[in-house]
């Protein structure tokens, strides 16, 4: 019979994603079959599973860990957030459609029925499934036709193992306020809990975990230190672009204009993972730092809506400014549809809005359409040949004199534009910097001699990095794995 151990949080950013990827390599080295699973997720940071369809990219992430294919049935329902109080629904890979907060909860009910479905398809050839809640089953206000935290726990009886994390402070009285709300029915699927991003000396916390104890009843499973490895994994949250690499002092600075609906910045990872590259990431309300040789306009789930936004924020006139500097600019999907004269939006799918000047600096048009295109592709850069590979995930057609000068070939065909001074360029293919060869040519145009690194290779090193950790701290307690050890 499958086993089963969901992990749940005493809030968002707690460090779930990073344990389940960890726990699922543990399990993969002892030679189990493991699959990852995350009832809902919300995201702006999309994969294409291969077996067609969005994913959110942490259970992509998850995926490799376990050393097998990802699919849409480990990412059920997967929320896209469009504005303030409305999402993008996608239920097994494809869009349903959109729904504003209060929307959502009504159409939850409806939900179960797919989470099911793809949890009986996870664990059909498993041995261990481990789940990944989210947010927290503390959030009682949405409790009522729950998918994602215990809703799930409760419908599929998994054990529940909660993480706390104690580097934000408060984490007793997070665990503690948690076992004291929820309804009993919830708090006995709860098995124990898990300390994370631990620093300094564990013993002064033994206290801690008698406290814990006192109020809860629960053990504690183990005391996880701040993995410093995690830091080489591509990133989920929006919330970690404050955490993200700046200043280091090295020979370019790629500045990352953080739009309102960044979509697919783990496209960034690779540059960041890389010795001489400085990836600075530039709020609302910061300056395009002038030293910048390169500026990387990112994804966006709201083009028109950012490229407001872009207005507000100067970057319009300041990435003029670089460019008469001498700088260059890297558009990435709705980051190229930005860079245009015009996106059209004729049938309201990004808002009523209609329509909006582009940032002018390719001779190129966009038309938003309500297919999507989503997509693993290999692709062929037009100006440094060399192979790249990718996936696009995208709304919307892109034409104009610049897109003559292709940036590359996707499946043999011309994607994306060049302007033609060669500055300015754009494309649709996400994950085009994980291609080693590319991502060596393309930064010695800069001067830069990229080190070698295989990127993959350097994602594939921190997860058995962290699986290594995970096994002596917390490998031998956890249910699910004590069983299988």
């Amino acid at each position: 019979m499958t086993r089963a151990l969901m992990l749940q949080g005493t809030g968002s950013d707690v460090g779930k994603t990073v344990l389940v990827a960890g726990l699922c390599r543990l399990a993969a080295n002892r030679g189990l079959k493991v699959r990852p699973f995350k009832p809902q997720n919300m995201s702006n940071n999309a994969a294409v599973a291969d077996d067609g369809g969005e994913i959110g990219r942490a259970q992509w992430l998850q995926a490799l860990a376990c050393r097998v294919e990802p699919s849409v049935h480990m990412n059920p329902v997967l929320l896209k957030p469009q504005s303030e109080c409305g999402s993008q629904v996608v239920v097994h890979g494809k869009v349903r459609g959109q729904a504003r907060g209060r929307d959502y909860q009504q159409l939850k009910r409806g939900l179960l029925e797919a989470v099911m479905q793809s949890w009986d398809a996870v664990r059909r050839d498993a041995d261990l499934v481990i789940v990944e809640g989210a947010g927290s089953p503390a959030e009682i206000n949405l409790r009522a036709n729950d998918i994602a935290n215990m809703g799930f726990a409760t419908a599929a009886n998994v054990p529940v193992v909660l993480v706390g994390d104690i580097d934000r402070g408060g984490v007793i009285a997070s665990l503690v306020g948690t076992h004291r709300i929820l309804a009993d029915e919830d708090r006995n699927m709860i098995r124990g809990y898990l300390i994370n991003k631990f620093r300094g000396d564990v013993s002064l916390f033994e206290d801690g975990i008698a406290r814990i104890g006192e109020f809860t009843g629960w053990p504690c499973f183990g005391v996880i230190p701040w993995l410093e490895e995690a830091g080489r994994l591509p990133a989920e949250d929006s919330v970690v672009l404050e955490r993200m690499a700046r200043g280091k002092g090295t020979a370019l600075k790629v500045a990352v204009p953080v739009l309102d609906r960044i979509a697919n910045f783990d496209d960034l990872d690779p540059l960041q993972a890389e010795a001489d590259v400085d990836v600075v990431m530039v709020r609302g309300g910061d300056d395009l730092p002038e030293d910048a040789g390169l500026v990387v306009i990112p994804g966006s789930k709201s083009t028109i809506s950012d490229l407001a936004a872009f207005r507000r924020n100067g970057w319009d006139m300041q990435l003029k400014d670089h460019i008469r500097r001498g700088g260059h600019v890297v558009g990435i999907c709705g980051g190229l549809q930005m860079l245009g004269r015009k996106v059209f939006d004729p049938e309201g799918i990004e808002g009523p809005d209609g329509e909006a000047d582009g940032l002018g600096l390719l001779d190129i048009e966009t038309v938003l359409e309500p297919e999507k295109t989503v997509r693993n592709v290999k692709a062929h850069s037009a100006i440094f040949d060399a192979a790249m590979s990718g996936y696009e995930i995208h709304l919307g057609r892109t034409e104009g004199p610049d897109c003559n000068r292709p940036f590359c070939f996707i499946d043999g065909r011309p994607d994306g534009a060049i302007s033609g001074d060669g500055r300015v360029g754009g494309t649709y293919l996400h994950g085009l910097f994980g291609a080693d060869a590319f991502r060596r040519r393309f930064l010695s145009g800069f001067g830069i001699a990229a080190d070698g690194l295989d990127y993959r290779a350097h994602v594939d090193e921190a997860l058995d990095a962290i699986a290594t950790r995970l096994d002596s701290l917390i490998g031998p307690h956890l249910p699910g794995f004590k069983e299988l050890s």
